[in-house]
C-alpha cells in the first residue's frame, strides 16, 4: 500500500507539472485548425433526403424568392435563365445546383501569420467566437451595451486561446462608435490584436468594401485577388426573402474573390414552420439561392453553405437555444451540404440562459455537439454566446473556449497502433499491480488525456480550503488574468500606418450616423 501512495503521488506530481507545461505550449502553438478524425452522423437515408430537396426545389419553382432593392442580382438571375416577376424570382428544379457546381468544396483563408492560416471545408473544423450581440456581461458589471474596448478584449481571448482557430467577426457590437463607422474599427482591432483569420463588415456593401480594402492593405491586392483572407457573414432575411443590403454585400464580396457566408436564420414557427423538415426545406432553397448568386457574380469564388435552426417556446413567442429539434436539424443540414460539395457553417455553441450557469453549458453542450457530428466545417458561435445572442459573456467565453479543448480530443477519435494497444505495458504490469509507474504510462502520461484549464479535479477538502468556487468563478479570474498577460503579435509597422491612415481618411469622409 505504501509503494502504492508513493507511486500515485510521484504520477500525481508529474501530471501537475505536464498540465501546466501543456497549457503554456497550447498557448503558444495550438493549431490552426482541426481535422476530424471521427465520421460525420447520417441521420435520414436517401429516400427522406430526396423529399426534402424536391420540395425545396417546388419551394423555388413555385413560390420563388424575392430579391430586393438589388436591380444586378435581378439582371444576375434573368442571364442565368430564372424567371424574374417584379423582385420575385423562380427557379427551374435543379438549376441552382448547376449554378453553384463551380464553388470550390475546400479553401484556404489566409491569415496575416502564415502559420494560423486556415482550411475551411472537407474534414477541417474552424471555431470561431460568437457574433453579433449588442450587449455583453460579466460577474463584476453584470449586462451591458458592448464597446471598442469590450470588443478589443474579446478579440485578445479568443488569440490567446490555443482551441479557437478564428479571431471572428462582430464578437460584440461596439455600440460607442458610430453604426457607419464602427466596422474600420472591428477591422482594424481583428488586424492589430490577432495575426489569425478574421470576417469583415456586412451590414452595407461601402462597408463590406472598406472592409476588403483594409484586407488588401494588409495582404497586397493582387493575392486578395487569387485568395481568400476574409469572411463576410451574410443573412438571409426569412422566410424567402434576400434584401438589397445583404446582396450587395454577398456580391461584393464574390466580386473579389472572397467567401460569403450563406446563413438564413428560421425560428420555427416564426421565420419557418415548426416542423424540422419543412424549415430544413425552406433554409435549403434559401440558402442555395444565395450561393448561387455568388457564383454569377465571380464564378469559382469561394462560399460556405450556412445554416442557423431554431426554435421558440410557442407558449410566450420567445425564441429558445440549444434545444434538440434544431439539433438533430443541423445533421439533416449537413447531410444536404455534403450532397452539394459545399463547405458547411452550421449551429454553434447556443443558449438562452442569462447567465454563465448550468442551462448555458446544457444547452450550449447539446448544439456544438450537433455542429460537430454533421460535419460543419466553420462553427461561428463556439464561444461566448448567451442570452440569445443579446449578449457575449466573457465567462462563458472562456468556459465555452475550454469546451473546445475537450472536443479537440474528441474530433482527434481513438489511435489504434502498437504504444495505444498498450501491450507492453500489460506484460510489464501483469495481472493485480497497477499502471502508474511503468514505462508506458511515463512515455504517454502527459499526452494521453485533455486537461481542462478551468475544471476541480481536487478532494472536496482541497477545493473548501481554496474558496468553495464554481467555474464561472474561476473563468472570471482566467479571463482577467489572460487580458492582464496579453501582447499583441507583431505588425509590420508600415502596414500598421496605411490602415490606420485608410480608417482616418474614412472616418473623416462622412458624417457621423448612430442609426
Amino acid at each position: 500500500m505504501e509503494a502504492s501512495s508513493a507511486a500515485t503521488g510521484e504520477a500525481s506530481r508529474r501530471t501537475r507539472g505536464a498540465r501546466s507545461q501543456r497549457r503554456e505550449a497550447g498557448r503558444n502553438l495550438g493549431i490552426p485548425f482541426i481535422v476530424r478524425n471521427i465520421p460525420t452522423y447520417d441521420v435520414l437515408g436517401e429516400e427522406s433526403l430526396q423529399r426534402i430537396e424536391r420540395t425545396a426545389d417546388r419551394i423555388l419553382a413555385e413560390v420563388g424568392i424575392e430579391f430586393r432593392d438589388d436591380a444586378v442580382a435581378l439582371d444576375h438571375w434573368k442571364r442565368a435563365g430564372a424567371k424574374v416577376d417584379g423582385v420575385r424570382v423562380t427557379f427551374e428544379p435543379g438549376m441552382l445546383k448547376e449554378i453553384v457546381r463551380s464553388a470550390p468544396p475546400q479553401f484556404t483563408q489566409h491569415a496575416r501569420n502564415p502559420a494560423r492560416s486556415i482550411e475551411i471545408g472537407g474534414r477541417n473544423v474552424v471555431f470561431s467566437p460568437a457574433y453579433g450581440s449588442p450587449f455583453v456581461m460579466d460577474l463584476d458589471k453584470g449586462r451591458r451595451y458592448g464597446t471598442i474596448e469590450d470588443f478589443r478584449n474579446l478579440v485578445k481571448l479568443a488569440q490567446s486561446s490555443p482551441w479557437l482557430h478564428h479571431s471572428g467577426g462582430t464578437i460584440c457590437e461596439p455600440v460607442d462608435v458610430p453604426v457607419n463607422k464602427r466596422h474600420l474599427d472591428m477591422v482594424y482591432s481583428h488586424i492589430k490584436y490577432s495575426d489569425r483569420a478574421f470576417m469583415g463588415s456586412i451590414t452595407a456593401e461601402e462597408r463590406a468594401e472598406d472592409s476588403i480594402e483594409m484586407a488588401r492593405i494588409l495582404f497586397g491586392a493582387d493575392f486578395v485577388d487569387k485568395n481568400c483572407v476574409i469572411l463576410g457573414n451574410v443573412n438571409v432575411n426569412s422566410p424567402l426573402v434576400w434584401d438589397g443590403t445583404m446582396t450587395r454585400s454577398l456580391r461584393a464580396y464574390a466580386r473579389a474573390n472572397q467567401a460569403a457566408v450563406i446563413v438564413p436564420f428560421i425560428l420555427g414557427g416564426a421565420m419557418g414552420p415548426v416542423t424540422n423538415a419543412g424549415a430544413i426545406a425552406q433554409s435549403y432553397a434559401e440558402t442555395l439561392a444565395g450561393c448561387a448568386l455568388t457564383q454569377l457574380e465571380r464564378k469559382g469564388a469561394p462560399v460556405i453553405f450556412g445554416n442557423f435552426l431554431s426554435s421558440m417556446s410557442l407558449r410566450s413567442g420567445s425564441p429558445t437555444f440549444g434545444t434538440p429539434e434544431p439539433a438533430i436539424g443541423s445533421m439533416v443540414v449537413g447531410q444536404l451540404a455534403r450532397r452539394l460539395g459545399l463547405p458547411l457553417r452550421c449551429a454553434g455553441n447556443f443558449s438562452n440562459s442569462k447567465l454563465p450557469d448550468a442551462q448555458a453549458m446544457q444547452e450550449g453542450v447539446m448544439s456544438m455537439l450537433s455542429a460537430v457530428h454533421c460535419g460543419a466545417n466553420f462553427i461561428l458561435h463556439s464561444a461566448g454566446f448567451v442570452d440569445g445572442l443579446l449578449a457575449m459573456s466573457y465567462e462563458k467565453f472562456v468556459m465555452d473556449t475550454d469546451f473546445c479543448g475537450a472536443l479537440h480530443s474528441y474530433l482527434a477519435g481513438v489511435v489504434v497502433d502498437d504504444n495505444a494497444l498498450a501491450m507492453d505495458a500489460f506484460l510489464e504490469v501483469g495481472p493485480g499491480s497497477h499502471f502508474l509507474g511503468c514505462d508506458h504510462t511515463m512515455r504517454n502520461y502527459q499526452t494521453a488525456f485533455w486537461d481542462s484549464a478551468l475544471s476541480d479535479n481536487e478532494p472536496f477538502e482541497k477545493w473548501v480550503e481554496q474558496g468553495e468556487t464554481d467555474m464561472a468563478t474561476r473563468a472570471n479570474r482566467s479571463w482577467k488574468k489572460t487580458l492582464a498577460e496579453y501582447e499583441a503579435p507583431p505588425l509590420d509597422v508600415a502596414i500598421d500606418e496605411a490602415l490606420m491612415d485608410y480608417v482616418t481618411r474614412r472616418k473623416n469622409s462622412m458624417p457621423d450616423a448612430w442609426y
